[in-house]
């Protein structure tokens, strides 16, 4: 796995250690537990997480694109969102979709 730098990127003069926690053990040492859980799952659990608390803006979309480099693909995204519009709020679906729509735009 590509080693994650945007915690120090974006927060790392601010909140350095938040960052290094983000970077180094987040996306370090949790998501490279690729023997309990592979990358696209942890995607999968990690899009209807944030789907659920409501927050599809920079991280959602951020793990959109990572979720489409893990191997989800739009139809499985669409069918993801569309099974937890029932569940986590209909306007939150519509949020989603456009977002889909742009990382996906490759795949028209």
């Amino acid at each position: 796995m590509e080693k994650q730098t945007a915690g120090r990127d974006k927060l790392g003069k601010l909140a350095p250690k938040f960052a290094e926690l983000n970077d180094d053990v987040l996306f370090g040492e949790i998501w490279s537990r690729e023997d309990k859980l592979s990358p696209r799952d942890r995607s999968m659990i990690t899009i209807a997480g944030l789907f659920g608390k409501g927050i599809v803006d920079g991280p959602f979309a951020s793990h959109i694109a990572l979720g489409k480099a893990h191997g989800i693909t739009k139809t499985e995204i669409v069918e993801i969102i569309t099974q937890l519009a029932f569940y986590c709020g209909w306007p939150l679906a519509w949020k989603a979709f456009p977002i889909i729509d742009e990382v996906y735009k490759d795949e028209q």
